[in-house]
């Protein structure tokens, strides 16, 4: 009998254990998704005990920058009229004359003597570093000394030189702390709620984010929208597929074909005119009034007639698109490439003798492709804290559930088992039940039962 009462209380403590466990995993089944939920906006908004705090503060994704110059291979060519022919190296670079166009003569005879005198010619030959940094050019000093505020620069003249050693600007954003519903939005930008670079208030509007983060709990309905200071203007990527990131679940978003279209093709984008073939922003106004457009890397989803109208350009998906891959469920990104062409409108100016018989065409420049992805330590606390310990989570529910209701049955089956029949009874006799069909083996079997030798019969 102790046998007995020791195997029935082992039975009832299993059942206890198992009724808990089930318990605990259908609890955390209907309990769980909010508590993740909770602790994703509390990692996620700008505070500093949320784990997102220290990548808002500084981006822990390293961004590297590969610039791609245009190097004109017929000058002399093209100042006849002839086709630009292009190649990625370089470079050379079109002088200031355009921007001329439209002053008075006088100043034009002017400048071109001062371009005589000076040497300077429509393409010159300049080093990758002075191109992007700057260099000391005496025609940009004598503009600056005898034309102030001409251009909004002094000392060395360079297309990166103003954003040497400088940031994007201050911006102002939404924590998330008070109202989640505005996390990471754009308040302001150096103090300005809109900018005043373009023709429409919705071209002028700021809106999205930094760039850095956006809200969490992504569909593919969602959309990735930023303000980019280089371009002057918001930006809208949209989604393209799932995919993993070093185990990392994440959704790609790429930028839509009409992200530079013109106003005729895409009417929201009026705004940004005067505009020229669809697939080029006119971003003069931004930029010193310089005829300089922003594309895609050799006018990748730009009009045809773009890329033929220069020879040496290529343009293709893979290496001249646009993406961010981001983490859904937090909305940080994980790996991103974004690459810009900036191109420069050139032609014949009537009174500058050095722009000679150029055909209008939108001469490439250079394009650049800034590339990250979060790596080290903070990928691996990404991937343990937001990642991992949800999976875990997850499959413990389930686990906890299964795992109860086996242990349920202990009780069950041992109440059953215990309450069946007791040794000692009768025996049903062979003879006993319904009455089955003959088969050959019936009579040997007979005789053996009865201890007759078995002999076969005829």
């Amino acid at each position: 009998m102790g046998g007995q009462a020791r195997a029935r209380r082992a039975a009832a403590a299993l059942g206890v254990l198992g009724l808990l466990c089930a318990v605990l995993g259908a609890v955390m089944i209907a309990m769980l998704p909010s508590l993740m939920k909770q602790q994703v906006l509390k990692n996620v908004r700008i505070d500093p005990n949320s784990l997102s705090f220290g990548m808002w503060k500084q981006i822990p994704v390293p961004f590297y920058l590969s610039v791609y110059f245009f190097s004109v291979l017929n000058p002399d060519g093209v100042l006849q009229g002839e086709k630009p022919q292009v190649e990625e190296r370089g470079p050379y670079v079109y002088g200031a004359a355009v921007m001329m166009e439209n002053r008075p003569m006088s100043l034009k005879l002017i400048m071109t003597l001062a371009f005589s005198t000076l040497g300077q010619r429509a393409f010159m030959n300049r080093t990758v570093g002075e191109i992007m940094w700057g260099y000391d050019d005496p025609l940009v000093n004598l503009i600056n000394k005898y034309f102030p505020g001409m251009f909004p620069f002094k000392g060395k003249f360079g297309l990166f030189a103003e954003v040497n050693n400088s940031n994007s600007g201050l911006f102002t954003v939404f924590t998330g702390v008070k109202d989640f519903s505005r996390i990471h939005l754009v308040d302001k930008w150096n103090g300005l709620s809109k900018v005043n670079y373009w023709h429409s208030d919705q071209c002028n509007m700021i809106n999205g984010t930094s760039g850095q983060m956006w809200a969490p709990f992504m569909t593919p309905e969602s959309s990735l929208e930023f303000y980019s200071p280089d371009a002057c203007r918001s930006m809208k990527l949209i989604y393209k597929e799932p995919g993993v990131f070093q185990g990392i679940p994440t959704y790609r978003f790429v930028a839509p074909k009409t992200l530079f279209a013109n106003g005729s093709d895409y009417p929201p984008n009026e705004g940004f005119c005067p505009c020229m073939e669809s697939g080029i922003q006119n971003v003069s106004t931004c930029r010193f009034s310089a005829p300089l457009f922003l594309s895609h890397p050799h006018f990748y989803n730009a009009d045809p007639v773009l890329a033929e109208a220069v020879t040496g350009l290529h343009p293709n998906q893979e290496e001249h698109s646009l993406f961010l891959d981001v983490h859904p469920v937090t909305g940080i990104p994980m790996n991103c490439s974004v690459k810009l062409q900036l191109s420069l409108y050139i032609k014949a100016v009537k009174g500058i003798g050095q722009t000679g018989s150029i055909e209008p065409v939108v001469l490439p420049l250079l394009w650049f492709g800034e590339s990250g992805a979060m790596e080290g330590e903070p990928l691996n606390a990404f991937y343990r804290q937001l990642v991992l310990m949800p999976k875990v989570l997850h499959y413990a529910q389930y686990v906890l559930l299964g795992l109860g209701c086996a242990l349920l049955l202990i009780p069950v089956v041992y109440q059953v088992r215990s309450q069946g029949p007791k040794d000692g009874g009768s025996r049903p006799s062979l003879a006993a039940g319904p009455e089955q069909p003959p088969s050959p083996c019936t009579p040997l079997l007979q005789d053996s039962l009865h201890g007759q030798p078995a002999s076969p019969r005829a």
